[in-house]
C-alpha cells in the first residue's frame, strides 16, 4: 500500500510485521507535510546511507517513514540509547546498538549479519555524528563491498521537508572515488542546521 508522499514498497523489500503503526504513520506524516520521494530498490539486501543528519529530528522523521512503508531497515545506533528507556520502543523497530568506544570489529559483524539473512536492509549515518565533520566515516563502503550489497544514498532536505532516494550505488575497489561520487550527490541538499561539508 502507499501514499501520494510515500513511494510503492518492491516486493523483495523487508516487512514488519505490523498493520496498524504503518496505518498510524502514514497518519502522521500525512500531517507533518513530510515525505519520501524516489523509487524504492527492489533488493532483498541494501545499505541506506542518509545526510546531512544535523539533528535529532532527522532520526525521527526517518523512523516514520521506514514504519509508515512497513519496510523493516535495521538502523545502527549507538548503544547508549538503546540502554536508556527509549530502547523499549527502538530494539522491537530494527535498531542495532553499536559501541563506539570498544575497538569492535562492527564492519565485520555487519557483513556477518547480511550473509546470515535471506533480507536485510541497513540504514546508517556515514556523518557518523550530528556535528560539524569534514570526513566521512568509510564503514558503509567496506560493508558493501565485502557483503557485495548495493548502497542507496537517501538524500534529507528540510526546506522541502522531503527525503529523496538517489541512484543505486555498487562499491567498487577504489574507496577514494567511490566516496567522492557519493558525497557529490548530496551537496544540493540541507539539513536542518547544515548540509553536508566537501571532502
Amino acid at each position: 500500500m502507499s501514499d501520494a508522499f510515500l513511494p510503492p514498497v518492491p516486493p523483495q523489500a523487508p516487512r514488519i510485521d505490523s498493520r496498524f503503526w504503518p496505518w498510524l504513520m502514514r497518519g502522521l506524516l500525512r500531517f507533518s507535510g513530510w515525505r519520501l520521494l524516489g523509487q524504492l530498490p527492489d533488493q532483498p539486501k541494501v545499505i541506506l546511507i542518509g545526510a546531512p543528519h544535523s539533528s535529532y529530528w532527522d532520526g525521527v522523521w526517518g523512523l516514520m517513514i521506514k514504519i509508515a512503508l512497513g519496510i523493516n531497515i535495521n538502523i545502527m545506533i549507538k548503544r547508549e540509547v538503546l540502554e536508556g528507556p527509549l530502547g523499549v520502543i527502538l530494539r522491537p523497530i530494527g535498531m542495532i546498538p553499536i559501541n563506539r568506544k570498544a575497538a569492535l570489529n562492527v564492519v565485520g559483524q555487519m557483513v556477518k549479519r547480511f550473509n546470515e539473512r535471506e533480507r536485510m536492509w541497513l540504514g546508517i549515518t556515514p556523518e557518523g555524528t550530528r556535528k560539524h565533520v569534514t570526513h566521512w566515516k568509510s564503514g558503509f563502503l567496506r560493508i558493501a563491498r565485502e557483503a557485495n550489497v548495493p548502497i542507496q544514498p537517501v538524500f534529507i532536505d528540510y526546506p522541502s521537508k522531503s527525503f529523496t532516494l538517489g541512484p543505486l550505488i555498487h562499491a567498487t575497489d577504489d574507496s577514494d572515488a567511490d566516496m567522492a561520487a557519493i558525497r557529490a550527490l548530496f551537496r544540493p541538499y540541507r539539513g536542518k542546521h547544515r548540509n553536508t561539508e566537501a571532502p
